[in-house]
């Protein structure tokens, strides 16, 4: 990977927006180069992949499948997951896995301090709305503490743009279209990106020390950072699937905090400074257990409860199978006591 960092224009990612002179880098997105791993030809014959050894996911698992891409819940039934890589799928798609299971993932992220002292931060916090002055001198206060050219910028509408880096820290595979030619940044303008559904997935496991450079609006939201990202990418994942984290040290601690979806990534950069260790960004894997029901459509909450019913009816009939063969064992024993 290039020591060069590459800056994602997010404006320009934009599907109203257009390709100006000097930005045909951004057509250099090429998912098929971003693998360390080796994937098979489609066109082979379905050979399952190697090494995994997998599990009943856990009581808190509401991701989705690293495969098929479809959301995966239930209150007892809830997957599979690979004990090494993390490869997370519904049971329905374990025979249908190619990847090669490539063992437990070592990020290599300062493993002294991060290992032991992570700690999640709660909630959401506060940040102080700024007037047209005290925006202007903090960030003339931040460019004159950097020694890059990544300046910020104050507009005439007293918004600013300026650029933000993203570390990936992902843990299981993304997922990108089947094809011998990935779709261009105008394909996706079309329509032909993620919104549409992908017939065919490849799996792979991203570099582990993939950093990317956003340019971004102070109005910019967290969400946007995350789709800007595996749009980058093609990634076809559900977005929902990831998660913007911020990442602090104080007092020897590693803190993290999953920003939500309206968090202004910009503004946390201005009001924190440019330090790395004040404040830094990380792209993960939303693995909290929450559930945001909201964020799904009808169709999809109906699908739900569908699941749910199924499962709740499949519990109960294995619930009084159990009983029944426990009731009738006892019953055996009870005529083959003597009388007496």
């Amino acid at each position: 990977m290039s020591a060069e960092p590459e800056l994602i224009e997010l404006r320009e990612l934009a599907p109203s927006g257009r390709i100006g002179p000097g930005r045909t880098r951004l057509e250099r997105a090429n998912a098929l180069r971003i693998a360390p791993c080796t994937a098979r030809n489609s066109s082979q014959q379905h050979v399952p992949g190697r090494g995994h050894r997998f599990q009943p996911a856990g009581p808190a698992t509401h991701t989705w499948c690293d495969l098929c891409g479809d959301f995966i819940w239930g209150v007892v039934r809830k997957g599979l997951q690979c004990a090494h890589c993390k490869f997370t799928c519904h049971y329905r798609c374990r025979a249908l896995v190619c990847l090669d299971c490539c063992g437990p993932r070592d990020l290599g992220w300062d493993p002294a301090l991060e290992r032991d002292t992570n700690v999640d931060e709660p909630g959401q916090r506060e940040t102080p709305d700024l007037s047209q002055a005290e925006t202007e001198q903090k960030i003339k206060d931040y460019n004159g503490q950097i020694n890059s050219n990544l300046f910020m910028s104050l507009n005439k509408d007293g918004s600013y743009t300026g650029f933000i880096k993203v570390q990936l820290k992902l843990v299981r595979p993304v997922s990108v279209p089947s094809s011998k030619k990935p779709p261009s940044l105008q394909d996706a303008r079309r329509g032909t990106g993620r919104s549409t559904a992908v017939k065919r997935r490849t799996s792979f496991y991203l570099p582990k020390d993939a950093i990317k450079h956003l340019h971004v609006l102070s109005r910019t939201r967290a969400r946007e950072v995350i789709e800007a990202l595996l749009r980058k990418f093609m990634v076809v994942d559900d977005p929902r699937k990831f998660a913007l984290f911020e990442r602090t040290e104080r007092h020897g601690q590693v803190y993290f905090r999953k920003l939500s979806d309206d968090e202004q990534p910009l503004k946390l950069r201005l009001l924190a400074g440019p330090s790395e260790k004040a404040l830094s960004f990380v792209l993960k894997e939303n693995d909290s257990g929450e559930v945001n029901w909201d964020a799904f459509s009808m169709p999809e909450l109906h699908n739900f409860l569908r699941i749910l019913q199924r499962e709740e009816e499949e519990h109960l009939r294995q619930i009084l199978q159990k009983y029944s063969r426990c009731r009738q064992k006892i019953q055996e024993a009870l005529h083959a006591c003597p009388l007496g």
